[in-house]
């Protein structure tokens, strides 16, 4: 098969982009999204030219760094698909791709389809952990965790981290991402301790960051590739709020200012 590609070119964070128009011939339809973005570059070397700049790393679906957008979906077509995993098959033939990277105030752009998704990382470090002894795995049985608490943590912590629900929110909300991190912990024994902090920390440090919020729009649900649900929002906000009024800071030192 044939394909048109219009990537996105940008040498870095400070210059203008553009769209540039790519003919990629003999396209094998088992290709992976990102093994097509191979082709092309090899192609572009060989022609002495600039190759385009993309993020990739496990190519399993596992790794969340593959995000790009494609004819205006994050990770493409597929539902509950990643980049990596996305077939060409999944196109016709002789089908122009339009393919740019996460468009998010929070996600400057470094060069071509590569955005800075640091700013994930920083919410996760406000409070995305649990202050316990270290040491041994524990038993399996040895904290009683009731099977439908368990079975919504896991779903929670499928989260990979990639941003597609920031890319395709209108708002350029992180609210679901957060909502996963606060709640596989927030649903666990081993979270309650710090529950209260650890939400308003996390969303503080998201509205800090630039994200936009979150208006029930769902599009970060439909474009999830893991299927996170926007359940574990509404679990968010409920606990932003019941932490709002029953945590208190500790006073601050004597003499401090």
């Amino acid at each position: 098969m044939r394909v048109l590609l219009h990537v996105w070119r940008q040498a870095g964070p400070q210059q203008p982009g553009r769209f540039e128009r790519y003919e990629v011939p003999d396209v094998s339809e088992h290709m992976s999204f990102l093994e097509l973005l191979d082709v092309l570059n090899e192609r572009l070397v060989a022609e002495g030219r600039e190759p385009v700049a993309f993020e990739h790393d496990c190519r399993e679906g596992i790794c969340g760094s593959c995000g790009v957008v494609i004819n205006g979906d994050p990770h493409g077509p597929v539902d509950r698909v990643t980049a990596c995993q996305l077939h060409m098959r999944s196109f016709r033939d002789g089908q122009e791709l339009w393919i740019e990277p996460w468009r998010a105030r929070a996600f400057p752009v470094l060069k071509d389809l590569v955005v800075d998704r640091s700013a994930l990382d920083r919410v996760i470090q406000a409070g995305g952990y649990i202050s316990v002894r270290t040491g041994s795995a524990p038993d399996a049985n040895a904290v009683p965790v009731p099977k439908l608490s368990a079975d919504s943590a896991m779903d929670a912590a499928a989260c990979i981290g990639c941003g597609a629900c920031v890319a395709a929110c209108p708002n350029g909300s992180a609210m679901l991402f957060t909502a996963a991190k606060v709640a596989h912990l927030a649903l666990l024994p081993q979270g309650q301790p710090e529950r209260s902090e650890r939400v308003l920390a996390m969303v503080d440090r998201m509205d800090g960051e630039g994200f936009g919020g979150c208006t029930n729009h769902g599009a970060c649900e439909a474009a999830c590739p893991k299927g996170i649900s926007l359940d574990f929002i509404a679990l968010l906000n409920r606990d932003l709020v019941r932490g709002a009024l029953a945590y208190r800071p500790p006073p601050a030192e004597a003499g401090a200012i």
